[in-house]
């Protein structure tokens, strides 16, 4: 088995070995997987963060060792804070990071780092803070930064920012955490799910107060919620049918 880490800032993992195939991902900087099938040009990887695969471009990442992939698991929380920070190796190249980035593998490939850091597990009440970090942050199927975001990639990275883990796609996050009956009995910070005419989970967003939600749709704006779903005051209408509320935390 080999193993690798994220030695740029953002990277498209792919659905196919291919450049023009469907992003299904992203790795930011310092994320860590296992190398499940190799070729010339692509491998196929898993992420040690939420088991997700996909296929990534042998250029853009770092291959290590199985000791070092390890003991990077079972490091503590420290991440970027800012929307955009920079690393910079022993010549003084710059590379850019976005919010969420993993700092531990900062030894490893003998990067520097000088800007904010989020070092330990926040409280519930602070996920509703963090998700504006994203507000106005365009959808991008796939996308996990402030420059383009999918519904789950939004959901996931804002629990990561506070130090909770959830999976990558929305449909997979919807088995995590204890379903409530009613929106009156959540919490800021809960998820909503929304689910198509064929009863599947396509969309997740974040709870605040007052019936409203946050959530990556064109781009990360807030609308309100009710019983029947999302409501769009823009488009005057409801735009995702609400199918489960979950606490995860």
């Amino acid at each position: 088995m080999q193993y690798g880490i994220c030695n740029l800032g953002i990277v498209p993992i792919r659905l196919e070995p291919s450049d023009t195939s469907e992003m299904v991902t992203q790795a930011l900087y310092g994320d860590l997987f296992k190398v499940l099938e190799q070729r010339k040009k692509w491998s196929r990887i898993r992420f040690a963060y939420d088991k997700y695969e996909g296929w990534i471009d042998n250029k853009q990442y770092l291959e290590i060792e199985e000791d070092s992939y390890k003991n990077l698991s079972k490091s503590e929380i420290n991440l970027s804070r800012n929307l955009i920070e920079y690393v910079s190796d022993a010549s003084n190249n710059l590379y850019p990071i976005p919010v969420g980035s993993d700092l531990n593998g900062l030894k490893l490939l003998n990067h520097d780092f000088e800007g904010k850091a989020i070092t330990s597990k926040r409280p519930k009440s602070e996920i509703v803070a963090t998700s504006f970090l994203y507000l106005n942050s365009p959808y991008l199927w796939g996308g996990k930064s402030p420059f383009g975001i999918d519904c789950s990639g939004f959901t996931q990275m804002v629990y990561k920012l506070n130090g909770y883990k959830l999976m990558r796609d929305a449909s997979q996050q919807a088995t995590q955490g204890s379903a409530l009956s009613f929106i009156e009995e959540s919490e800021p910070g809960d998820l909503a799910f929304f689910d198509n005419a064929e009863g599947n989970i396509i969309h997740v967003g974040i709870i605040m107060e007052n019936n409203y939600i946050i959530h990556a749709h064109g781009k990360v704006r807030i609308d309100r919620l009710d019983h029947s779903g999302i409501y769009n005051v823009d488009k005057n209408m409801h735009t995702h049918k609400l199918r489960v509320i979950k606490k995860i935390v």
